[in-house]
Order: structure tokens, then sequence, then C-alpha cells
């Protein structure tokens, strides 16, 4: 009963004072707005960000062999550190916390062609995991590297998507033989497109994939590129770093603290960052957000000082027949919330409304799509119930206040 009376005053309230109230509850629109769609820009960004920097893996580590500096057992420094495919094997096996790994070949000036179609692609030689790890997803109707061809030395070959377009254009590849150098070699996958902004060697667009057996059968190659290794637990990778050292450090003869023996590009440590780095940035959005959002709750607190001031004789009868402090309060909050409540339905409308036509602009390989998340959502209805409680507490506290006798006088 006492939510519904609140309710017709403040109806009543919206048709005495309209433009007022029409201009308050618009501020707490256009604040919610504010922190809507700002919020849901970061949660785009961070997400596109994220995407673009794991078309080169997820959680993986890249490990080279370098050339040491240090002295150790008798050995001098300014060594060169060379891997074979047994180091790869093992790390595997002397570390538990990695997940997987690949060591690599890589074969750099031998021509590709398809006809009068040449070029000179990085030519790669792995295990089936690699793709895994690199998120090297195959087109339709073909498939990646597997543990057969591995085993039997096949002469199969998965292209990267800008090597197919150069050799075949758009005539189908799978099935389909090249040339590498003057080997055939049967096509059965081609690379589906994707964003990749960091590449080591080159972008994968730009290699072709074969067994590293067959690689090092055809063109005599024994030794690795680089290691390519995956942590059971991102958390974990500099420990796994670490213990990397020890295990290779006693194969190679090195000192383990002799980090210049080995460099290592650990895409965790981005990812840490990336972490971080978007959780200040989307705090700063919400904080740039939350100030237009406390200038409409200014708004509700001048209009409920006004209601305040109006209603003073109607608070005095109230409380001379026996209304407590309390109704006085509840019914003052009770309007506020109502205000901010409609202002923050119309916000959340409009914000979806923009949401889904920022997702039609030419933008979203640059800085994503804005999403509307559980998280968006909860942050700013958080926002909002703190604006609407200090817009209504205020004004309430002084209405709960007033002294009876003077509010009849």
């Amino acid at each position: 009963m006492r939510n519904f009376v609140a309710l017709q005053q403040f109806i009543q309230d919206l048709r005495t004072q309209r433009l007022r109230t029409i201009l308050t509850v618009l501020g707490i629109t256009w604040g919610t707005v504010a922190v809507v769609v700002l919020l849901a820009f970061g949660v785009g960004l961070e997400k596109q960000n994220r995407k673009n920097m794991h078309g080169m893996g997820d959680g993986i580590v890249v490990v080279w062999p370098g050339q040491t500096t240090k002295p150790y057992k008798g050995f001098p420094d300014g060594r060169p550190i060379r891997f074979r495919e047994e180091d790869a094997l093992l790390l595997a096996t002397e570390i538990s916390d990695i997940a997987e790994i690949s060591p690599e070949f890589m074969q750099h000036g031998v021509p590709v062609r398809v006809g009068e179609s040449v070029t000179q692609p990085g030519i790669t030689g792995i295990y089936p995991v690699y793709g895994d790890m690199r998120n090297i997803i195959v087109e339709p109707g073909g498939r990646f590297i597997n543990d057969l061809d591995l085993k039997l030395r096949r002469r199969v070959v998965v292209l990267g998507d800008e090597i197919k377009r150069l050799l075949f254009a758009d005539q189908p590849a799978v099935g389909k033989q090249v040339l590498v150098g003057q080997t055939p070699f049967t096509v059965v996958g081609v690379m589906q497109k994707k964003i990749q902004n960091s590449s080591y060697n080159t972008r994968d667009q730009d290699r072709i994939f074969i067994p590293a057996s067959t690689l090092k059968s055809v063109f005599g190659q024994t030794y690795l590129s680089n290691i390519l290794y995956k942590p059971t637990d991102p958390d974990r990778s500099p420990q796994v770093r670490t213990a990397m050292y020890e295990v290779l450090g006693r194969k190679h003869k090195f000192d383990p603290t002799d980090k210049d023996a080995l460099a290592v590009w650990d895409t965790n440590d981005m990812d840490r960052f990336l972490k971080y780095f978007h959780l200040g940035f989307n705090i700063f959005m919400m904080i740039i957000g939350s100030f237009t959002m406390t200038v409409g709750g200014i708004g509700v607190a001048n209009i409920m000082y006004v209601v305040v001031r109006e209603r003073t004789p109607e608070i005095g009868i109230k409380r001379s027949v026996g209304a407590r402090r309390f109704d006085i309060l509840s019914q003052i909050f009770i309007e506020t919330f109502m205000i901010v409540a409609f202002g923050a339905a119309l916000g959340f409308g409009l914000s979806i409304f923009i949401i889904k036509g920022l997702a039609y602009l030419p933008i979203k390989d640059f800085v994503g799509t804005p999403e509307m998340s559980p998280l968006v959502a909860m942050t700013t209805m958080g926002l909002l119930a703190v604006i609407a409680f200090f817009a209504g507490y205020f004004p309430a506290r002084k209405a709960s206040r007033l002294d009876p006798v003077e509010c009849l006088r």
C-alpha cells in the first residue's frame, strides 16, 4: 500500500514538474549510456586484442638457440647452442608442466611452384600438435599433418592461405600436387585465413607446413630452428622456463643462469600484461562514464530537494498524525529510485541500440565489437544504485528531520 501511494505521488510530481523531471531523467539516461557504451567498448577491445595476439597461438613459448656468455665447467663463453629434435623430446620427458611441445625446422630459399606460378615461402617442418598450438585451422575438406604422415615421412603439405592464393588462385588446392624444389608434394589442407598481429620467421599465411621427418629426409636438415611448447598452467610459465634452462643446460653444457644461451619468447607474459592493461583501461572508462552519471545524480538530488520543500506542509501533517521519520525517509528514497530506474531503463535500451549499430562499422579487426557482457551490466547497475542512494539520502534525511510544528507553520 505504501509503495502504491509513493507511486501515485511520483506520478503527480511528474505532472506538476514535467520539464524538470524529464531533464533529470535524461541526465540519468545519458550517464547510463556513457558508462555502458564505454565499458562495452573496453570489453570488445580486450577480446579483439587477445584474438589478434592469439592468432599466433594460445599461451605458447618459443625457444631459439643462442650463444653462451659465461664460461661453464671448463667450456669457454661464446659457444653457439644448436638444437636437435631429441632436445624437444628431452624437455617433454623431464618437465611435467609442459602440456604440448613441437620441434620446428625452417627451410628458406626453396622455390615452390605449380605450373608457371612460383613463390619462395617459409617451409616449416613440424609435429601434428603444432597446428593446435599455433591455431592453424584448416579449411573444410582438408586436414592438418597427422601422426601417420610423420611416421611414414609422407610428402604432404598444408598451405598458408596466401601461398594457396598465389599458387592456385581461386581453384581448389586439396589433392593437387606442388613442387617443393624438385620434389612433388600432395596438398592435404589449406589454412583458414586468420588475424595474426605477431609472428616469428614469417607469418603463417606465407608458410607451408610439412612433417618434420619429411623435411629432414628431403633437405638433410638436422638442426632445429626453434622449439615450441605450451605450459599446462600459464601461471607456472616462469617455473617451466627455469626448468627448461636447467635441462638444456645439462644437455648442452652451459650455465642455467646464462640467459643469452637461449632466446625465449613467452606469450604468457603478454597475456598478463594485456590482462592488467585492460583492467586499468576499463576502470578508466568506468570513471569517465561515472562522471556523466554523477552529474545526472546531482540533478536527481536537486529535484528531490525541491520536492521536500514543496511538501513541507504535507510532511508536517503526516508527522502530526503519527508518521515516523522512517516513513518520510522511505517515501523520498522510493521516489528517488523510481526516477533513477526510469532513466536507467531508457539508458540501457538506448545503449543496446548503439552497441548493435556499432557492430556494423568496419572497425572490428582493429578495436573489436562493443559487447554488453553481464559484467558491464552489473557494474553499471552497481554505479546506478550508488548514485540513487546518495541522490536520495541527503534530501530524505532533511525531510525526516523537519520539525512538524515548523512545517505546519
